[in-house]
């Protein structure tokens, strides 16, 4: 993995790049940020796959998000999957300002393009509807086929990338315990694989 510099909590730092592209497979939309032509960064959410070591998305072929890359190439990608929250009913001494969002992370600084080579663009293509139907059985996209004409692909090609993960660090090993404990029993969406996260 080409890792991100200067993590400033070093605990958070997913260090397996196998865990880091799960967690670009598993997104299906992430925020995409351009240089605005007005100065101001401009951030939009795509949907979007990561194959073959990019990310890959379609759009439009006007529109402010095309003009921005074609001004600047310099773009960064975030995908972020929330998990559980431990709020104030966990314990009611604890000050508000600890609650707390556990959730996984992953930031991709890289240089966006313009898919021009058609062999390339029918394959992404295809690899973004099998990622959002979760299946391989739907009409093949070909390079006859008159979405590929109609739309722009774009690439991001990854010069940095980095995964942070959010899952109590900084507690002690036993205020973990309590924590995935209590999750665990609470049953919430996303508590069952926080507290196996935070266990771990």
């Amino acid at each position: 993995m080409i890792k991100e510099n200067g993590m400033r909590r070093k605990q958070c730092e997913i260090q397996s790049r196998e865990t880091v592209t799960g967690i670009l497979q598993r997104c299906r939309v992430g925020r995409l940020a351009t240089s605005g032509g007005d100065g101001f960064p401009y951030i939009t959410p795509v949907n979007y796959v990561w194959w073959n070591e990019a990310v890959y998305f379609h759009c439009a072929q006007e529109g402010e998000k095309i003009d921005n890359i074609r001004r600047s190439d310099k773009v960064c990608f975030a995908v972020d999957i929330p998990l559980a929250y431990l709020g104030l009913d966990y314990d009611r001494t604890r000050p508000a300002c600890k609650v707390h969002q556990f959730y996984n992370s992953v930031v991709i600084r890289g240089r966006a393009e313009v898919v021009e080579d058609r062999v390339e663009k029918v394959a992404a293509l295809n690899a973004l509807v099998a990622a959002h139907e979760e299946s391989e059985s739907f009409p093949a996209i070909t390079a006859e086929s008159r979405e590929v004409d109609l739309c722009s692909l774009i690439a991001v090609r990854v010069e940095r990338m980095s995964g942070k993960s959010d899952l109590a660090q900084k507690m002690t090993a036993e205020e973990q315990k309590q924590v995935a404990k209590y999750l665990e029993q609470r049953g919430l969406p996303g508590d069952r694989e926080a507290a196996e996260l935070i266990g771990k």
